[in-house]
């Protein structure tokens, strides 16, 4: 082996790697400082040219495929190494490549017009109802969850997720409230069921459709919340508020103004909207090349910039901004931990393949939370300056309001929906 001991030296600032290859080929490579320390054992002799080449992609496919192996656990012993040393990671020659063309073709990467949008919310979503049950919360909420004290279990900070954008959102009884992105129907019945409101969701995954409206039905709550198969800019009516959580991140970088727009069309005079994305501290860039092709097709996580220049041009106002750091690395430390407790289980329903594919998605985006600038915003938006009061005391007050309301009916949504069949 030689061209890719070669770059692992240059990379390795920090922890210590141990390097195996065919032919019995061991070095040991010793960063400075406190760090992890990591065994790469390489099984199919091409990679020594192929992962130089194009490190993020061919180190995630021979992850995926097993030709090489990591200790002592796996993907999430690579992701700490590699975010341990990002920058000299980042600054190699394969990554300063295709970061770069990737920059300069993202607006084709992302062209998520009404046929593609469809395509790729599909590839990801439509997995099956069973799969993402099987280690998500009881509530199936799949975006980041809220730790207030960093001591909730996940079922907890998925709550407290929810309480918060309620009580951004000021609902009163009877509001309209469009959820863009709709999900399995999780938010759109807390928000009917707690805040007393009218909500319609909306979603392009066929799967999730079919589970929300079985939850709706099962919970008592159709005459509240109407789910349905559309594209956001196919809706056409006013809402009192609007939510949209982790549906941002599928619009893509050339229709982020088109985005913003319609909600601004969408929302009524007075209306409040709240919107949260995965985000970055980073200046724009471009999706990686393994989310890209085999997680997130079209997807692109937008900086803050990027979104508030488009906010901005839609014509609405900020009304308030918040800034999620940490959270989303306990929420997928926790998803990874129960993805692994039921792993046999996936292999089972997919493959051994498949199984390492998503360890290594989840892994990768521990650490870009955890040691990276990934970071999750909440855009609190309206079409008038004095939509919220002028202080955030509000949002406490009306947290301790729903705080009490949840504890008759969320244990009725809980019930409804572990009596369901969430495999049918």
């Amino acid at each position: 082996m030689l061209l890719l001991p070669r770059l692992l030296r240059r990379i390795v600032q920090v922890g210590t790697l141990e390097l195996r290859g065919p032919g019995g080929f061991v070095e040991v490579i010793e960063g400075k400082g406190d760090g992890p320390r990591v065994t790469i054992t390489i099984k199919d002799p091409s990679l020594d040219w192929k992962i130089p080449l194009n490190a993020e992609l061919a180190a995630a496919e021979a992850y995926m495929d097993g030709r090489m192996e990591v200790g002592p656990d796996g993907a999430t012993s690579l992701m700490e190494l590699i975010f341990r040393n990002k920058r000299a990671f980042d600054m190699s020659a394969s990554q300063v490549f295709w970061r770069g063309l990737g920059r300069r073709l993202r607006r084709f990467m992302q062209h998520n017009a009404l046929t593609p949008a469809r395509r790729n919310v599909r590839h990801h979503y439509d997995l099956g109802n069973a799969f993402y049950a099987k280690w998500l919360d009881w509530d199936m909420q799949y975006s980041c969850a809220y730790y207030p004290t960093g001591q909730e279990t996940l079922e907890e900070a998925q709550t407290a997720k929810k309480r918060h954008i309620a009580a951004k959102l000021m609902l009163e009884p009877g509001q309209r409230v469009l959820d863009i992105g709709s999900g399995w129907g999780g938010l759109a019945l807390y928000l009917a069921a707690v805040a007393d409101v009218e909500v319609v969701g909306v979603t392009l995954s066929e799967e999730q459709l079919a589970l929300a409206r079985r939850r709706a039905e099962a919970a008592g709550l159709s005459d509240k919340v109407r789910f349905e198969l559309r594209d956001y800019r196919e809706i056409d009516a006013r809402f009192d508020r609007i939510v949209s959580v982790g549906m941002l991140e599928h619009v893509g970088i050339g229709h982020l103004d088109g985005y913003f727009r319609t909600v601004r069309r969408l929302l009524a005079p007075d209306g409040v909207a709240l919107v949260h994305s995965i985000s970055s501290a980073d200046p724009p860039s471009t999706t990686g090349p393994f989310l890209r092709k085999y997680i997130f097709p079209g997807g692109y996580a937008p900086c803050l910039s990027e979104a508030t220049q488009s906010v901005e041009r839609a014509g609405l106002w900020s009304l308030d901004s918040e800034i999620w750091r940490v959270h989303y690395s306990r929420t997928l430390r926790a998803w990874l931990d129960r993805f692994m407790a039921v792993r046999a289980d996936i292999v089972a329903m997919y493959d051994e393949r498949f199984a390492r594919m998503w360890e290594f998605y989840l892994a990768a985006c521990e650490a870009a939370f955890l040691h990276g600038s990934a970071m999750v915003f909440q855009l609190q938006l309206g079409r008038q300056r004095d939509a919220v009061p002028l202080h955030r005391d509000y949002i406490g007050e009306a947290e301790a309001r729903l705080k009490v309301a949840e504890q008759t009916m969320l244990p009725r949504l809980r019930r409804a929906t572990e009596g369901l069949d969430l495999a049918a």
